[in-house]
């Protein structure tokens, strides 16, 4: 590896390029300039010129070869005793034990009884076989994984309204020459921070508009004439939507031809929007109707001279209405005419780093590779020869992750159950009920490189390797697919999880073949996808090696598709279908009572250190240093009302559960509205607190409007409630670190 290794960061979907090469010997552990008390990276990272990138990495790539040789790594199989401790066994144990309990549960309950829960961070290989693995090893329906809590009301959007979904239907590079751009519920500037520079040209032409019910890190970039921040309340962002649609329908701002020629269901569109009118809308947004008025114009006018762009994230999409409100925002640019045009457009900010590419080949309970539907006969038969198994053998439909979880343990639901790269102790919502029901399992299997809070609950938690231990592809928030370049051999006991499969799968008996080589995998994957939605049967190694961009849909003998739509969208007619939308009345509990009468709404989140459940990045001493713990960020205002001073400790409840953390005074935030981020276990854990009910359509969690009473901690509490929190949270992870 004289030139190092060329490869992609392993957290978020933009995927930023980075060289990994060896750390010099003498920063090496062991070596006499190593500090003794802390194991140093074996591996040097440096950005590499990429167009999402740029060369620039956030502080969360610039750590991550900290954690291939952490002492908290897990490098054996570890099997749960009677008394609760994790200890080491064999291999050839861990798999008579993981088949033993798979053949017993299939023979007592069915196959429907066994469960596996993918991640969106798998490469595409995994994923792939991991759906694979699930329905003819397995024999089992019941597959989902936690892109339903990410990416799904997104994608059932732009299924409905364009025919397919990929996240950017256009290269991020396409956004540099915008002179407008609407960014709704998403905070890039801590989540994906290299993004940022592609919003610099909208900034400079003060056409940037960011829609949060915080002024987060994003939202700072409007200031100076940089643009417009809209902070609508918690829940509205479907109104807010139909406010501006209201105005650009009624002041003559749709581009009519693009309508006439690219679209079906105007008519219905202008009737729906006839009763959201913009004083209106500000009745329930809280977003005055003169900055509605001016987002609109902004819009259009950017669409008929410099490109504009509108781009959601989860804040508008986790949600009940998420699907609706994905569907108004695309509703929207179609109005304006931005999807398929030359300088415009709307697309949705995927993610986790294989968030795209993850949800395409499998791992969803309603899908088969290349993004087909696994009730369609065709595509049965498609996959089931490329399987070389009768499509008799291929599950029908299973259960959507939240469904999926609650079922843990009940009489006719999942008794044993596969995680693979998920923390769902942390990540789901209604996280106590979820780790009930892991706690209710007959037996859990746990493939992680950490002892994660899931891990923790597991009776065999198995080794894997890491991004740098291994070969294979990912696809970016672009639909481009990326090459993922080993460049570290694993530690002795840490087996791929391409390897588990295919020995399972032969002790599990299973037809079709089960390969442990990520290119060999590849290209069943690519005959698998060939004619799908997300085809990717053009796309080989070689030519990924050879550093070719490769967009799919990219069919054998074509050249991809960096850009969708331009000539026609993927429904039978050629186009998109405007699905109108309003907002819909929830009923509330009103039985709930808390302990003050004015609840308010809190919002969750990520920060810049950390990313998903926190399971690696509060293993990183430079992370954790700078965010140790969970704080509630309130309103100076709401804060007074309630006694509470900027570091007191509060108690944030509702009828699922209950936080203990300090709080944050920001005059940043609503004062209706408070905002904790979700990368925290234990006393501090958000999704404590968030509700385990679905959008209709998407199956995607709400996670963003809980009810919530908050109230100053009684200091026996605090003290209780952190010995815990310490022994078994953030103080371990920065020993373990440092």
């Amino acid at each position: 590896m004289p030139h190092g290794a060329e490869t992609h960061c392993p957290y978020c979907a933009l995927q930023c390029a980075m060289t990994l090469t060896p750390a010099a010997p003498s920063a090496q552990p062991g070596s006499d300039r190593a500090p003794a008390a802390k194991a140093l990276p074996l591996l040097d990272v440096s950005g590499r010129d990429f167009p999402t990138n740029r060369g620039g990495l956030c502080r969360k790539g610039w750590t991550s070869p900290s954690l291939l040789n952490h002492s908290g790594r897990v490098t054996e199989p570890m099997l749960k005793g009677s008394d609760g401790v994790h200890r080491p066994i064999a291999w050839d144990e861990a798999l008579m034990l993981v088949t033993g309990a798979v053949k017993q549960t299939r023979e007592r309950y069915g196959a429907d009884a066994v469960g596996v829960f993918g991640g969106g961070g798998l490469t595409n290989e995994k994923a792939y076989q991991l759906g694979k693995f699930a329905r003819l090893a397995l024999g089992t329906s019941r597959i989902d994984y936690n892109g339903r809590f990410c990416m799904s009301s997104a994608a059932a959007a732009g299924n409905r309204a364009f025919g397919v979904d990929r996240g950017l239907p256009f290269p991020v590079e396409d956004l540099d020459s915008a002179s407008v751009i609407f960014l709704l519920g998403s905070n890039v500037a801590e989540t994906m921070p290299p993004f940022v520079q592609h919003l610099q040209g909208a900034r400079d032409s003060g056409g940037l508009i960011v829609a949060d019910p915080r002024r987060s890190a994003t939202a700072e970039f409007t200031g100076d004439g940089g643009g417009l921040h809209v902070q609508p309340t918690p829940g509205t962002d479907l109104a807010l939507l139909l406010g501006i649609s209201h105005v650009v329908v009624h002041e003559g701002l749709a581009d009519t031809g693009y309508l006439h020629n690219r679209t079906t269901g105007y008519p219905a569109i202008v009737r729906s929007l006839a009763g959201f009118w913009p004083e209106r809308v500000q009745s329930i947004t809280g977003v005055p109707a003169t900055l509605i008025r001016d987002t609109a114009r902004r819009l259009a006018d950017g669409a008929r001279r410099g490109g504009s762009y509108i781009l959601t994230g989860r804040g508008v999409e986790q949600h009940v209405d998420g699907t609706d409100t994905a569907t108004a925002a695309i509703n929207l640019s179609l109005l304006l005419g931005l999807p398929g045009s030359a300088r415009g457009g709307y697309g949705t900010l995927t993610g986790q780093g294989n968030g795209q590419g993850g949800r395409e080949h499998g791992q969803k309970a309603d899908q088969l590779p290349g993004y087909r539907k696994i009730t369609d006969p065709a595509a049965r038969a498609h996959v089931a020869k490329v399987w070389g198994v009768d499509e008799s053998l291929i599950p029908g439909p299973g259960l959507p992750a939240v469904e999926l979880l609650k079922s843990l343990g009940q009489p006719d639901g999942v008794r044993c159950l596969f995680v693979h790269g998920a923390n769902v102790a942390v990540s789901a919502p209604d996280a106590g009920a979820v780790i009930a029901g892991l706690r209710s399992l007959d037996f859990l299997v746990v493939c992680d490189f950490f002892m994660s809070e899931t891990a923790l609950e597991a009776d065999l938690v198995l080794p894997v390797t890491q991004w740098a231990e291994e070969e294979g592809t990912l696809t970016n928030l672009e639909g481009r697919v990326l090459r993922r370049r080993k460049a570290l051999t694993p530690p002795p006991g840490v087996r791929s999880e391409l390897w588990l499969m295919a020995r399972l799968a032969e002790s599990l008996d299973a037809p079709s073949v089960f390969s442990d080589d990520p290119e060999t995998v590849f290209e069943e994957l690519r005959l698998a996808s060939a004619g799908g939605l997300a085809d990717y049967s053009g796309i080989d190694y070689a030519m990924l090696d050879r550093g070719e961009a490769a967009y799919w849909p990219y069919p054998s003998g074509s050249s991809g598709t960096p850009r969708l739509f331009l000539d026609s969208f993927a429904h039978a007619d050629g186009r998109a279908v405007m699905v109108p939308v309003v907002p819909q009345k929830r009923s509330q509990r009103s039985a709930v009572v808390g302990p003050d009468p004015d609840p308010l709404t809190l919002v969750t989140g990520r920060l810049l250190e950390h990313y998903q459940s926190g399971a690696q990045t509060r293993r990183v001493a430079e992370l954790v240093t700078a965010q140790p713990e969970a704080l509630l960020q309130i309103h100076p205002a709401t804060a007074a009302v309630r006694e509470i001073a900027d570091g007191d400790f509060v108690n944030v409840t509702n009828e699922r559960g209950e936080v203990l953390c300090r709080v944050e005074l920001s005059n940043s935030i609503r004062t209706d509205t408070v905002f904790l981020p979700f990368h925290f276990p234990g006393p501090g854990s958000a999704n404590r607190l968030t509700e385990a009910v679905t959008d209709s359509i998407s199956g995607m969690p709400e996670f963003k409007k809980s009810k919530v009473w908050v109230r100053r901690a009684a200091l026996p509490t605090v003290e209780s409630t952190l010995a815990v929190s310490v022994t078994s949270g953030l103080s371990m992870h920065v020993k373990e670190a440092s």
